[in-house]
C-alpha cells in the first residue's frame, strides 16, 4: 500500500471533476506530487497540485487550491483540508488509513514496499570492474557497495536486474602483470631477483602466483618460447587475481551474475570489427580528422586521417579515435563493441558505477548508448567520490600489505562489513565521504549502522519477552495479522505506522533516481522513530508494549513493533546489511 500514489490518484480525481471552463485545456498532471509535509504539525500529507496547474488553467493557484480543497474535503477518509502560502494543500488523513497501512506490513512482512514500478524491465548495473592486477583497494570499495545496493534496490522496485563485472584483460597492463608474476616465479625458484623493476607490480599478493607457477610447472616456464610462455603467464595471473579479487568481493558482501571478459572482444573476426562494420553501415563510423583538443595538445595527439566515431552528434564533447596508429582498436572501440553487446542483450536501461576520476566517460558512454539503441536505451552513469580514512581525528594510513595502497580487506577486517557497507552508502555517491574507523565502532546514535541495527534488535527483544510473559502469545506473524489496530490512539504509535508508510514512496523515489543513499537515511530516520517511543514508554508506562492487563492493545502494540522491524529488516537487506536479532 503506498498512500502517497493512492491519493495522488484522490488528488487528481477531484482535479478532473471540478467544474471548470468548457474551453480548459486537457490536464497535463503527470508533475501533481502528493508528499510528506516538510513540517509534520501541518498533517500528514501535501499536494502541489494547485501550484502546478495553475497556469494550464489560468486560475491563482490559492483559488484553485480553494476548489481541490473543498472536493478533498468531501473525501470520508480525510480529517481535515488546509492550505498553505500560496496555494499548498497539506491534508490530514483519518486514522483507519494508517490501520490499513500497518495491516498491509503486518500481512506482507518484509515484502512490504517491494514493487512493480520496474516492470520487469531489463537492467544491467555495471560496477567495480577493477584491473585484474592484484587485490581491491579501498578505492574501489564505495563503488563496489553503491553498484550493488543499487542493484539489490532495483530487484526489490521490480526491474529485472543484471549484475555485470568486465574484466579488463586485454590491455598493457596484463603484459606488465604477466612480466611481474614471471619475476615472482623465478624468485620462487630461488633466484635473486633484486627490487622489482620500475613500472612493474610490486605487491607482495604476486609472491603465492610465482610460488604456485613453479610448483607447477618447475623449471619448464624458464625453458619455454617466450611467446608462448608471456601469452600463458597472462591467463594465469589473470585467473589467480580474479580469484583473489572475487574474494574481496564476497568478504564485502558484492555479488555479481556475469563476470565479462574484455579480451573476448579481440582477435580474428571479433565483437569489435562486427560491431564497427555494423555502425559503418549506419554511417556513423567514418573516416576523418579530429582538431586539436583547447588548451595545452597532449603529446599523443595526432593530426592525422583517423577512424572515428560521430559520438559529438549524441551529446560527446567530440567524435572519438577507433583505431591507433599501428592499427589496433582503442578503448573506445572496446567500450562501442561492448554496449553493442548489452543492448543486444536486451537491456533496456544500462548503468555504469564508476570512480570519480572516469567523470570524463559519462558524455561517451551515453552518446554510445544513444548511437548504437536509436535512443531506445537509456544510459546512466553514477561516478563516486573519493573516501577518506579517519582514524583519532586525523587521516589514517594504515599498514599496507599489497604493495602502496590500502586494501578493501583491511578495511572490512578493522571494523567489519556490516559497517563499511553501510557507511559507503549513508553519503550521497557524489560527495566525498570521510570514513571515521572510531566512529563505527561506537555503540551510540552518533554511529548510524549501530543506531538501524540496534533498532531490529530493539524489536527482537520485545516480541522475544512478550513471548516469555504472555500465555497467548507465540511470537508468530500469523497471530499478529488478527490484531485489532484500532487500539492504537497514541501520537507516538501512529508516527511510527505514518514512517513505516513512506517505505513503498522511499523505494520509488530511490530505484527512479538510482539513489540507495536515500534508504540508508530513511532507515535512520525510522530507527530514531522507535528510540524516541521506546523512550517515551519509559516515563509513561501507559505506552509500553507489553501490559497482560490490556491483551488487546498488546497485540496491537506488538504487531506494530513487527512491523517496524520488518521494514527495518527489508531495508537494510537491500543495503546489503545484516539484521542482528540481538546485538551485545
Amino acid at each position: 500500500m503506498n498512500i502517497f500514489a493512492d491519493f495522488a490518484e484522490r488528488v487528481n480525481s477531484v482535479v478532473k471533476g471540478l467544474d471548470l471552463a468548457a474551453d480548459a485545456p486537457e490536464l497535463d498532471l503527470r508533475r501533481v506530487t502528493v508528499e510528506p509535509p516538510r513540517d509534520a504539525a501541518h498533517g500528514d500529507l501535501a499536494t502541489n497540485a494547485a501550484m502546478v496547474l495553475a497556469k494550464q488553467l489560468k486560475m491563482k493557484p490559492r483559488d484553485l487550491a480553494e476548489k481541490i480543497a473543498e472536493g478533498l474535503r468531501a473525501d470520508s477518509e480525510v480529517d481535515a483540508v488546509d492550505i498553505a502560502g500560496p496555494g499548498f494543500i497539506n491534508i490530514r488523513v483519518n486514522k483507519v488509513i494508517w490501520e490499513r497501512v500497518l495491516a498491509d506490513v503486518v500481512a506482507k512482512g518484509n515484502a512490504f514496499g517491494s514493487g512493480s514500478r520496474g516492470a520487469g524491465l531489463k537492467v544491467n548495473v555495471e560496477y567495480v570492474s577493477a584491473n585484474p592486477t592484484g587485490p581491491m583497494h579501498v578505492g574501489h570499495t564505495r563503488g563496489a557497495v553503491v553498484g550493488d545496493a543499487l542493484a539489490s534496490l532495483l530487484q526489490f522496485a521490480g526491474y529485472d536486474v543484471t549484475r555485470e563485472y568486465v574484466i579488463n584483460d586485454a590491455g598493457s597492463q596484463i603484459d606488465t602483470l604477466a612480466k611481474s608474476a614471471f619475476l615472482r616465479y623465478r624468485e620462487a625458484l630461488g633466484e635473486d631477483i633484486g627490487q622489482i623493476p620500475e613500472g612493474y607490480y610490486p605487491g607482495e599478493y604476486l609472491v603465492p602466483v610465482g610460488k604456485a607457477l613453479a610448483e607447477e610447472y618447475g623449471e619448464r616456464l624458464k625453458e619455454m618460447d617466450e611467446g608462448e610462455r608471456h601469452a600463458l603467464l597472462k591467463g594465469y595471473a589473470v585467473d589467480k587475481m580474479m580469484d583473489l579479487i572475487r574474494e574481496d568481493l564476497s568478504a564485502l558482501n558484492v555479488k555479481h551474475d556475469v563476470f565479462f571478459s574484455e579480451k573476448t572482444m579481440h582477435g580474428q573476426g571479433n565483437a569489435i570489427d562486427l560491431t564497427l562494420d555494423a555502425l559503418r553501415q549506419r554511417d556513423l563510423v567514418y573516416t576523418g580528422t579530429l582538431p586539436p583538443p583547447k588548451g595545452e595538445v597532449p603529446d599523443d595527439w595526432e593530426d592525422r586521417e583517423q577512424t572515428l566515431f560521430r559520438s559529438s552528434n549524441y551529446g560527446d564533447d567530440s567524435d572519438r579515435a577507433l583505431v591507433k596508429s599501428d592499427g589496433s582498436y582503442t578503448y573506445f572501440a572496446a567500450d562501442v563493441a561492448y554496449m553493442r553487446d548489452k543492448i543486444e542483450r536486451g537491456f533496456k536501461e544500462i548503468i555504469f558505477v564508476l570512480g570519480a576520476d572516469h567523470g570524463g566517460y559519462v558524455k561517451r558512454l551515453e552518446a554510445i548508448g544513444n548511437a548504437i539503441s536509436g535512443g531506445d536505451v537509456d544510459v546512466i552513469v553514477r561516478l563516486c567520490q573519493l573516501v577518506k580514512l579517519f582514524k583519532g581525528g586525523a587521516e589514517f594510513k594504515m599498514s599496507k600489505r599489497s604493495g602502496n595502497f590500502i586494501t578493501l580487506r583491511d578495511v572490512v577486517d578493522e571494523v567489519g562489513v556490516d559497517a563499511v557497507r553501510f557507511m559507503m552508502l549513508y553519503r550521497k555517491n557524489d560527495a566525498q565521504l570521510d570514513f571515521d574507523f572510531d566512529k563505527v565502532k561506537e555503540q551510540s546514535k552518533d554511529n548510524p549502522v549501530f543506531y538501524v541495527q540496534y533498532g531490529h534488535a530493539r524489536c527482537h527483544s520485545v516480541l522475544r519477552q512478550a513471548a516469555g510473559e504472555l500465555d497467548w502469545f507465540s511470537n508468530t506473524a500469523e497471530e499478529l495479522q488478527s490484531a485489532d489496530f484500532a487500539q492504537l490512539e497514541d501520537e507516538g504509535e501512529l508516527a511510527l505506522v505514518a514512517k513505516m508508510a513512506q517505505w513503498p514512496r522511499i523505494v520509488d523515489g530511490a530505484s527512479e533516481n538510482h539513489e540507495p543513499h536515500r534508504i540508508a537515511f530513511y532507515l535512520y530516520e525510522l530507527a530514531s522513530a522507535l528510540h524516541g517511543h521506546w523512550s517515551r514508554g519509559k516515563e509513561k508506562p501507559q505506552l509500553r508494549f507489553i501490559n497482560d492487563k490490556t491483551p488487546e492493545l498488546t497485540k496491537a502494540r506488538l504487531a506494530l513493533v513487527y512491523a517496524v522491524s520488518q521494514v527495518i529488516a527489508s531495508g537494510l537487506n537491500v543495503l546489503g546489511v545484516t539484521a542482528p536479532n540481538e546485538m551485545r
